[in-house]
């Protein structure tokens, strides 16, 4: 998996444990908004593209809500 140790699996429900400001939050679209302690579930896990092997720098990918999803790094969250 490209140097990707993930700990975290898909199902799994995930809380943001750092300040991390999103933009694209459909509540609050093209402004700041910090999503510290939003919970989600882990939806996917970003390793591969098109059948190739990738290493993304934002590997995790949670839901937040029906209209909400981001790419995170593992360690701004932690598994609840």
């Amino acid at each position: 998996m490209l140097g990707v140790n993930v700990v975290m699996k898909v199902g799994d429900r995930v809380r943001v444990k750092d300040s991390v400001v999103v933009y694209h939050h459909p509540e609050h679209r093209n402004q700041p908004f910090d999503i510290k302690g939003t919970e989600g579930d882990v939806v996917a896990i970003a390793t591969q593209w098109r059948d190739r092997p990738v290493s993304a720098n934002l590997p995790i990918i949670v839901q937040f809500g029906k209209k909400f999803k981001a790419h995170l790094r593992e360690n701004e969250l932690e598994v609840i």
